[in-house]
Order: C-alpha cells, then structure tokens, then sequence
C-alpha cells in the first residue's frame, strides 16, 4: 500500500523542524558557552578572578563578592564590553567595609648642628606645642622645623612615655636620630670619642622605659682635630716638670712612641693624647719624638707641632753652642714636610699693668673670680681699641669690661692680632690674666676644664702662627668644675624633703587620684627629679597605710596610691625608669594607730633611696635572726622606719 503524498509532505516537515530544532539549541549551547568563556577570561585578565560567569539562554550572568563598589563596577564594565550590555545580569553584591584601623603614630627626631627637624604622625589629644617647645629649648638648636602630621585617634599606650625618654635622650645627643613608636624606640647618634661613647649607651639604657624595645646605635668615630697640635715643655728653674699642654696623635701606635718619648724625657704621673684625624702626615710620630728629646737635650724648654710647623723655644739662658747644636740636629732629622723655627729668648721682662715705658710695650687683660674683665696696655688706634672692646664685651659681657688702654701708634704689625688672640684665650678661663709683648704672650689662670690647657694651645697656636713664644701656667680647679656641683643622690632626696615638709600629697578617702594642693608639691617634686635627671640613683614610691580595714584592701590601695604618684611624675615628663612603686599597706606604720593624728601619720607616700630600702630590709633581717625569732617584733617596726625616714624619706599624707 503506498503512502499519500500528503503524508510523505508531513513527515518531511517533520523531519526538517526536528533538525532545525536541534540545531536551534546546539547554536544556543554554543552561543552561551563561547559568550560565558570570553567574559570569564577577560575577567580574569583584568584581575577580576573573584567573579563568576553564569548563563541563562543569552544572558550573562556575573556573580561574587567584590572587594568594593568600585571593582564592582569595572567588572560589569569589562563583561558589557565583550557581549551586548544589556545580556549581563548584575548577581555580584559587595564586602562589608571594615572599619577603619588606627594609623602607625611615629616620629623621627633629627639632631644636628643647624637645628632639629621633627617628622611623622601624632595623635592630635598629644600636645604638640610642648614638643615644639621642649625642642626649641635644647642647646644648639638654631632652627626647629615642624614637619608633624596629626590624626584624631586615641593615644596608644606607653606612647607619651617614649615621648618623654626620646625628647630627654635627644637632650644628650647633639648628632643623632631618634624614631619612636608606640613599641619602640630606635637611636642612631655619633658621640666625640669612645669614653662618651661608653657613657652614653649607659645612661640611655638606664633611663630607657621598662618594657621598651631600644635599638641604641652609637658611634664614636675619631674627631678632626685642627691645627693638629703637640706642645711639650719644661722648666726646671721654675719647678715645671715635663709635662703636655696639648697632645694629638694619629693612632694608637703613635700615641704609645710619643708617651715613651716624653717619660724618657722626665715625664711622670699619668698622660695622654687624643686620638684624632688630621695628621698632617703619617710620621707625626717620628717628629714628635724628635721634638721632645730635642727638649730633654736642651734641658728644657718647649716645643710645639701645629700641623707641620714645629716651633722651639729654649729656656732663657740656655748656652748658645748646646741651642746651635740641639737645633741642627732637629732641623736636619725632622722629616721633610715638617718646618722649624726656633727661638733663644732673653729673660722676659713682665711689668703686668700696662703702663710702663721702660721695658717692652703691654696689652694686660685680667679676669677675676667675679668675672670683671680690665683692659689695660697699648693698642694701635682709635679703630682698634673699638674693636677690641667690642670683641671683649663679646666675650665676657657688656657690663663686666672695664676700658682703660691708650693708644700707641708705633706698636708693631700684627698687634691686634696678637691682643684678640690673648682675649680669646682668656676667656675659656674662669680668671687670671694675659699679657701680650711683641714677642712674647702668658696666660695665667684657672679653670674647671681639664682639657683647657690643650684648647688654649691649639688656639694661639693657630691664631699667632709659626715661631711664636707663648707660655700657659693654666691650674685646674675642682671648685670650679661644674660637673664636681652636681648634688648625690642623698641630696637629691632631700630635696624632695624640703618640699613635702609644709605640704604632703593628698588623695580622697579610699580614692587614688591626687588633688587639689597636691598637684602642685608634684609639681615642685618633678622639678628636683629633673634636676637631678643626671644622677644615677634608683628609688622607691613607698605607699603607706593606716591599720583600719582588711590587711590585703590596704596593701592594694597603698600599691594603686604609689602607682597614681609614678604616673603623676611620668605626665610631668620624668624619666621614671629607674624609680619603682611599691604598696607596703599597714606593715609599717611610724605613729600609734589608735589615735587619729597616729593613724594620719601613718597614712603617706614616702621618696627613698632603693639601696637604703634595701640595706633597712638588711638590718631588720639580721636583728630578726640575732633574736632567734622567724620575723621582725612588729614594736620595733615604726620606730626603724621613721629613723630611715627622717634621713632618706620624704613622707606625705594619705587619706
């Protein structure tokens, strides 16, 4: 039976919707592939790998969690550039915003000697006045620059002490770098020499906050001495034995030919010479061992090295065939670079005040202990005595000098020269006196600088140049050095004393803040702390009780007291390193707590020396074992301590 035409067209039509169909999807499929593989690539091309690429027919769907709105926004951005814009679909949402973190607070201080540049971030509650303030006040400090940026968010712990310890340390440190942080604080200095070198790594770690992690680098690297200066001498008529007024060398080779040299020529006691750069050559040594045998030849006498210069003077009355002899012998062995002069003198004829005109013509200036400075002598003119006066007022202030010179105008060239060089000279002494010659110049004095001598001769030889004759008679005095003043420890204490006797520090009943007239006896208390900032001392905050009240409640309360007082002292910027706080409670009272005078007593905050804490602790320890008893008898007790208190505490009132 054959099939009709009609249903041969139907299953024809049929046959080619199905194939169309299938072809409609496979399009489809390959549409929706190809469109979510090239989105997917060129997100992830583009640094959008958090996204994910979905279809749905031709839509194409973008999903994930952006980072921000903004990354949100390019990645849809870059999807509707590769497939028509209105297929994507947004399905991304966003990151929740975290909140936002305090920043890094930090600073650098930067110390040299054309002033103090401060950098960094602050908290804006810091006050930044008294860092300009404090800064500004430091020596040397000719130019302060603020570079510091501020942020309103909390201070962050332990960063006001660090402020405290670096702005004290930079004090100390005239070549240095400091960068602080709320966790450390790290120093970078350069220091004169290695003793200060030494010193200072071990004040700063002394005074440096517990807890804080401090990265101390200093260095000491050889200071540039210039002129680079030897001055050796001798004079028996006089009773000088052969000493150094200056003595520089190069290394410590050097150092050690030079100091044989000079004890061979008579030296004793102790000497030395700075080792420093500048050494106009390397057989420095080799000359200044010449030049010292060539004095201990002559009898006496003195040499100086400026540099290469080498001036030699002989003691008046020293034969002339020995002076000849000793001379040619120098001259011809000196190495090459070096030049000699030498000078056979007459007796100097010192008149003192000025006004002779019988021997050679005088400048005399005169210091005294007061520090009146008296100007008498020759000066060349009227524009020179300006001058000098003008240099001299300079010098020791306005109201000190006392004019009296004439004028002279057949003095020699160079005399003005030669009449500052003097002044300038003088005035690194406490007192004494300076007379200027033609060919002669004495400085006589005291000071309180051991190095003043070689000073002294490193200026005038520098200033009076090759083949002058000059003698120093310089005594160091330890009455007026300033570092022999600084008080002790016990002093310090005392001090503290004084300003708790009429006024102690209060608090509240049962409350550890401090109040009212308290707050200014801690002011006076951080003064004498500050003051004596350079001691090495360590002390105890010592908080006291009276017995009423549980025995552990009065222990906290006498700790948290003693700890409100270590806080008050660090506020005021007291290096508070080396001080402790410790709550003793009711252990040891110093009047009857029966009665309430006895038990106001007893409540109080005491200032000790820890060593004398310690050595109290000592005795009563011993006196408790001499007993043949396990403690202290508690009767004894108050009397101990208020003997260890009337010489060491500073007591003040509790409650």
């Amino acid at each position: 039976m054959r099939l009709g035409p009609t249903i041969v067209s139907l299953c024809a039509v049929l046959i080619a919707a199905g194939i169309s169909w299938v072809g409609a999807v496979s399009a489809a499929g390959m549409i929706e592939r190809m469109s979510a593989k090239s989105v997917k690539t060129e997100l992830i091309k583009h640094g959008f790998d958090w996204a994910g690429v979905e279809t749905d027919g031709l839509q194409v769907i973008v999903t994930g969690t952006a980072p921000s709105e903004a990354v949100r926004f390019r990645a849809l951005a870059k999807a509707g550039g590769i497939v028509d814009a209105t297929r994507v679909i947004d399905g991304t949402d966003v990151q929740e915003a975290k909140p936002l973190q305090p920043p890094e607070f930090a600073v650098e201080l930067l110390r040299n000697d054309d002033g103090i540049s401060m950098i960094g971030l602050i908290p804006t509650s810091y006050d930044r006045d008294d860092i300009t303030r404090t800064v500004a006040s430091l020596s040397n400090a000719t130019q302060v620059n603020d570079l510091l940026e501020t942020a309103a968010y909390p201070i962050p712990p332990g960063w006001e002490l660090h402020m405290a310890f670096a702005l004290d340390t930079l004090e100390k440190l005239p070549r240095s770098k400091i960068s602080i942080s709320a966790d450390d604080i790290r120093i970078t200095a350069i220091s004169d020499g290695p003793e200060e070198k030494a010193r200072l790594e071990t004040s700063i770690s002394r005074s440096a906050p517990r807890g804080v992690n401090l990265a101390l680098d200093i260095s000491a690297p050889r200071p540039v001495i210039t002129p680079f200066t030897l001055r050796f001498l001798s004079n028996p008529a006089k009773d000088i034995a052969p000493r150094f007024d200056a003595c520089s060398t190069d290394t410590l080779v050097a150092r050690a030919r030079i100091l044989s040299a000079a004890r061979k020529a008579g030296l004793e006691g102790k000497a030395s010479c700075v080792l420093g750069l500048g050494a106009p050559t390397p057989e420095w040594a080799d000359a200044a061992e010449q030049g010292i045998a060539a004095i201990d030849a002559l009898g006496g006498g003195t040499v100086t090295f400026s540099d290469a210069d080498v001036t030699l003077v002989a003691l008046p009355g020293t034969a002339r065939p020995v002076f000849d002899r000793v001379v040619g012998e120098l001259e011809s062995n000196l190495p090459d670079l070096f030049s000699l002069s030498s000078i056979l003198p007459d007796p100097p004829v010192i008149d003192g005040t000025g006004d002779t005109d019988d021997g050679p013509p005088e400048f005399v200036a005169t210091r005294s202990p007061e520090g009146q400075v008296q100007l008498r002598g020759r000066l060349t003119d009227e524009q020179v005595r300006e001058a000098v006066e003008s240099f001299a007022r300079s010098r020791f202030g306005v109201r000190s000098v006392y004019a009296a010179a004439r004028l002279d105008p057949t003095l020699p060239e160079g005399w003005p020269i030669r009449v500052l060089a003097g002044l300038q000279a003088l005035s690194e002494l406490d007192n004494g006196s300076v007379v200027v010659q033609p060919d002669y110049m004495e400085l006589r004095g005291s000071t309180g600088d051991k190095n003043t001598s070689a000073e002294i001769s490193r200026l005038l030889s520098e200033r009076l140049g090759e083949g002058q004759n000059f003698e120093i008679a310089v005594r160091y005095d330890e009455k007026l050095d300033p570092t022999v003043d600084l008080p002790t420890p016990d002093e310090c204490i005392g001090r503290i004393n004084l300003i708790v006797a009429t006024q102690k520090i209060t608090f509240e009943p049962s409350s550890v803040d401090i109040t009212g007239a308290a707050i200014s006896v801690m002011d006076d208390i951080a003064e004498v702390l500050k003051s004596c900032k350079s001691i090495e001392m360590e002390v105890e905050i010592g908080g006291h009780t009276d017995s009423q009240g549980r025995e552990e409640m009065n222990r906290d309360l006498s700790q948290q007291r003693a700890n409100a007082v270590l806080d008050a002292l660090t506020a005021r910027r007291v290096l508070t390193a080396n001080i402790t706080a410790r709550g003793y409670g009711e252990t040891t009272p110093i009047a009857d707590n029966d009665t309430e005078d006895g038990r106001e007593a007893n409540r109080r905050i005491e200032f000790r020396l820890v060593e004398k804490v310690e050595t109290a602790e000592e005795d009563s320890d011993t006196d408790a074992a001499s007993d043949g008893s396990d403690a202290a008898d508690p009767a004894v007790a108050p009397e101990t301590d208020a003997e260890t208190t009337s010489e060491q505490g500073a007591q003040t009132e509790g409650e």
